[in-house]
């Protein structure tokens, strides 16, 4: 049976919660909640694999790809727009960015299609709230905490070996994310007016945070 969250309101559209957040910050694990709470599917790089089965390529190359702008340099981008500007192998022939970046957002769109879910990263916003998206109600998140806090839950999970590193990883994972989010979206990634909700993940714990989004879903007809 498809999933989909259903508001006190009654409302039938099936929901998309896409959240959007700083390396860090526990997207993965408050996504996980939050998909509990309202009953819709979850996906992260599981979105990936789905990408791969469905253009009959290997999931390496979207996982090569993953949240990273084209590989080009930044001066060439207003004249190439992302198109085509890094290739990957595929057997004998290449698989543009754009290409990599079009079946993965085909496979967000086909995911929203079949029910209500959360999403997290790979500009899922964006790309559900595009005129040939399924359609949804799309709910953006983004999750920010300050560097501290960061770094402690970083170091908790394994990310990095000690506190230099782990904020030389955050401030990497970030700028790549920043990078890839504005070039596909020409948005401004972690900015408030871009984005429904945005929550310092730090001020409560993953179980409340997903609490708050999930009745933030609830509560509002967007």
């Amino acid at each position: 049976m498809e999933k989909q969250a259903i508001d006190d309101r009654g409302d039938q559209l099936p929901v998309a919660v896409c959240i959007g957040r700083q390396f860090g910050c526990g997207g993965r694990e408050i996504g996980r909640r939050v998909a509990e709470l309202l009953n819709l599917e979850y996906y992260d790089t599981a979105l990936l694999d789905e990408a791969a089965r469905a253009s009959g390529v290997t999931a390496s190359i979207f996982e090569a790809a993953d949240e990273r702008a084209p590989r080009v340099s930044p001066g060439l981008w207003p004249i190439n727009m992302g198109l085509n500007a890094g290739a990957y192998m595929v057997g004998d022939s290449t698989l543009g960015d754009q290409t990599v970046y079009s079946a993965q957002c085909d496979a967000i769109k086909a995911i929203a299609a079949r029910g209500g879910c959360v999403i997290v990263g790979r500009t899922a916003d964006y790309v559900l709230r595009q005129p040939d998206a399924p359609a949804c109600r799309v709910v953006s998140v983004f999750l920010h905490a300050p560097i501290e806090a960061r770094v402690a839950r970083m170091l908790r999970r394994g990310d990095a070996p000690d506190e230099k590193a782990a904020r030389r990883v955050a401030a990497e994972q970030d700028e790549a994310r920043a990078d890839y989010y504005n070039f596909y979206t020409n948005g401004g990634w972690g900015q408030a007016a871009n984005y429904d909700l945005c929550l310092n993940a730090a001020l409560v714990d993953d179980d409340t945070a997903a609490a708050l989004i999930a009745n933030f879903v609830h509560s509002t007809a967007l």
